[in-house]
C-alpha cells in the first residue's frame, strides 16, 4: 500500500470519499502514477492532483480507472457526478459532520465553520441533492444500457454469420474477431458495413467495433477490439487524422471512415 499526503481541509465527505476510492483502486492495480498515465490516457500530473484532491477528475478518467482495476464503474460514476455537483458548489464540512469512515482515512482536519442551525439545514439540503442525483445517474446509466443493449442484439443478429463474437450473457461485448478482406478497394473486417455513422465517446456497438479493426489495419491500435468507444480508441483516432491530415476531432465521421477504408496498412 503506497502512501498517501492528507487531503486538502474543506472537503466535503462524499469528495473525499470518490478520491480514497479512486486511491484503493491505484493501489490494487500495483500501477505507479506514470504507469498508470500511460495506461488510461491522462498525464502524471493530472493524476497526482486527481488523487491529491487539488482537483477533480472528469467522467471518462473515473471510467477509465474503474475499467483498468475490473471494476463496475457505474457505482463509481454516481459517486463521481455527486462529487462534482458539490464540487461545483464549494461545499465544505466540519469534523462534527465527516463520517467516521472518512474521518479515518488520511485526509484534512477540518474545523467548524458554522452555527448549528444552518448546518442543520446545509445538511438537509446536501442530502437532497444526493438522493436527486443518485436517481437520475441510476436512471440515466439504466437507459444507455437498455438502449446498447438492444443495439447490440439486433447488430449482432444481423452479422452472426459473418462476425462471431464473445458476448456476455447481458450482451455487453468482450471482444470481437476482425476478418480483414478487401473488396473493390475497400477494407472491411465484417462486422458492419456503415460508410458513415457518427462515432465518437462512450458509443458502443459493432459499428464502434469495425471501426477498431481498421484502426489496428491502418496502424493507430485501439486497444482491445471490444466495441466500446474509449480513451484508447480515441486517442487512435486523433493519430489517424493527424497522420492523414484530417480534421482532428477524435470523432469518426465520412471522411475519417474513407480513409479508414481505403487507407494503405502502415
Amino acid at each position: 500500500m503506497s502512501r498517501w499526503k492528507e487531503l486538502p481541509a474543506g472537503l466535503h465527505p462524499h469528495v473525499i470519499r470518490l478520491i480514497v476510492r479512486l486511491r484503493r483502486l491505484k493501489d490494487h492495480s500495483e500501477l505507479s502514477t506514470r504507469q498508470l498515465a500511460a495506461q488510461t490516457g491522462y498525464s502524471t500530473k493530472s493524476w497526482q492532483r486527481y488523487l491529491n484532491g487539488r482537483s477533480l477528475p472528469p467522467r471518462e478518467a473515473v471510467e477509465a480507472m474503474a475499467r483498468l482495476d475490473g471494476d463496475d464503474p457505474a457505482r463509481l460514476l454516481v459517486m463521481h457526478e455527486i462529487a462534482t455537483q458539490l464540487w461545483a458548489e464549494g461545499k465544505t464540512v466540519s469534523t462534527a459532520d465527516t463520517p467516521e469512515d472518512i474521518s479515518a482515512t488520511p485526509g484534512p482536519t477540518l474545523t467548524r465553520q458554522q452555527p448549528y442551525g444552518r448546518h442543520l439545514r446545509a445538511a438537509v439540503t446536501v442530502g437532497a441533492v444526493v438522493t436527486v442525483l443518485s436517481v437520475s445517474a441510476a436512471l440515466l446509466l439504466a437507459m444507455r444500457l437498455t438502449e446498447a443493449r438492444a443495439r447490440l442484439a439486433h447488430d449482432r443478429s444481423d452479422v452472426v454469420a459473418t462476425a462471431p463474437a464473445t458476448v456476455s450473457e447481458s450482451l455487453v461485448p468482450v471482444i470481437y474477431t476482425c476478418r480483414l478482406e478487401q473488396r473493390d478497394g475497400r477494407w472491411h473486417a465484417n462486422l458492419s458495413p456503415t460508410t458513415g455513422v457518427l462515432l465518437s465517446n462512450t458509443q458502443v456497438g459493432l459499428e464502434v467495433a469495425e471501426a477498431q479493426c481498421l484502426l489496428r489495419r491502418a496502424g493507430t491500435a485501439p486497444g482491445e477490439i471490444d466495441g466500446i468507444f474509449g480513451p484508447k480508441t480515441r486517442r487512435a483516432v486523433e493519430l489517424m487524422q493527424k497522420q492523414n491530415g484530417l480534421i482532428v476531432n477524435g470523432v469518426i465521421d465520412p471522411p475519417t471512415w474513407q480513409v479508414l477504408r481505403e487507407a494503405a496498412p502502415k
